[in-house]
């Protein structure tokens, strides 16, 4: 339920209020708005009465949540979250966040090359994959720690926060160390006990939509997260599982406008995985862009061809900043900033 307090309702109004919903096994969620204040209460409703908050000083109204997905619901939050990264990064209002930099780490000469080369095109997070979980046992899977450090030395050296996959409950501590905002990959939507580490972990949470997983199934994946207190949560379309095989997946531009009409959460678009192929990215990133995403994750190797993973979906260096250029025009006419 969401507690609506009164404009003039006092700070120990307020805490009475949630001291009573506590009492009563809710997590209570508090938003403080310019005018009024508004506590998210989540719990069992059947062991308390709604009059009985109705009827506290300083509450103007009770209102239920239909939603099944209570914390990352619109009906709980009306304003888009802002999520601060780190390093004077946010993910979300007025200004687009591009994550960019190789599906995966392959040397700390390799990675810091991409990373100053994306920074100078415009780029304010580094992506990169230490722990890279692949179809096949016999792929590339990753430097792991090492992949890590390599990172975080180059993270550092940019003056870039840093964004990289975790995809093991036994990880999260160690990949929380090094990294900024801790990935869960499509395999890993619906991995509860990850999702519920992560919540733990006090990062802000970038969880990529699963391979044919809908709307609903993505928010209470975000829900798992954040009822474990960590409501920094980024979501990221990244392409669904359909007949079509022309791309690697399809791209559901369709899911940017419809979570910012379900979830006050911020998203961006993935399109290099949503389609497989580079020539195809730059459309997609204008697109999602012009739908309204908040943001970016592009895949860039300045080699793809001798790429330890997803070569054919990354951009060189030289057409990422092209497309930055092509983004900033994008960007300014739907009322955001890019460079």
């Amino acid at each position: 339920m969401i507690i609506i307090m009164k404009d003039n309702a006092s700070a120990k109004e307020i805490e009475a209020v949630e001291k009573t919903l506590e009492d009563f096994g809710f997590q209570t969620h508090p938003i403080y708005g310019e005018k009024k204040t508004v506590i998210g209460a989540i719990g069992d409703k059947r062991q308390l009465s709604m009059n009985q908050i109705l009827l506290m000083s300083g509450v103007e109204n009770v209102v239920p949540i239909m939603k099944p997905y209570k914390l990352a619901s619109k009906e709980l939050q009306k304003e888009q979250s802002v999520i601060d990264v780190g390093r004077g990064v946010k993910v979300g209002g007025s200004k687009l966040a591009v994550f960019a930099g190789p599906c995966a780490i392959e040397s700390q000469e390799q990675f810091t090359t991409i990373a100053r080369q994306v920074k100078d095109a415009g780029a304010n997070i580094l992506r990169g994959g230490a722990f890279k979980p692949r179809t096949s046992p016999y792929s590339f899977q990753g430097l792991e720690s090492e992949g890590l450090e390599i990172m975080y030395n180059s993270g550092k050296e940019c003056d870039m926060p840093i964004c990289t996959e975790v995809v093991d409950t036994r990880d999260v501590e160690l990949v929380a160390k090094y990294s900024d905002i801790l990935q869960i990959g499509a395999r890993n939507m619906q991995n509860f006990k990850l999702l519920r580490e992560v919540g733990k972990c006090g990062k802000p949470i970038l969880l990529k939509r699963g391979l044919a997983c809908t709307m609903e199934e993505w928010l209470m994946s975000a829900e798992y997260i954040m009822s474990e207190g960590n409501e920094n949560v980024i979501l990221c379309e990244r392409g669904i599982r359909t007949y079509e095989t022309a791309t690697r997946n399809t791209f559901d531009i369709s899911a940017i406008p419809v979570s910012k009409e379900l979830s006050h959460l911020p998203i961006i678009a993935d399109p290099s995985h949503a389609t497989g192929t580079y020539k195809y990215v730059p459309s997609v990133a204008k697109g999602a862009v012009a739908a309204g995403a908040d943001g970016l994750m592009i895949e860039v190797h300045n080699c793809p061809e001798k790429a330890a993973s997803d070569g054919p979906q990354s951009l060189k260096p030289e057409k990422f900043a092209a497309l930055m250029k092509e983004l900033d025009v994008i960007a300014k006419a739907v009322g955001k900033t890019l460079l």
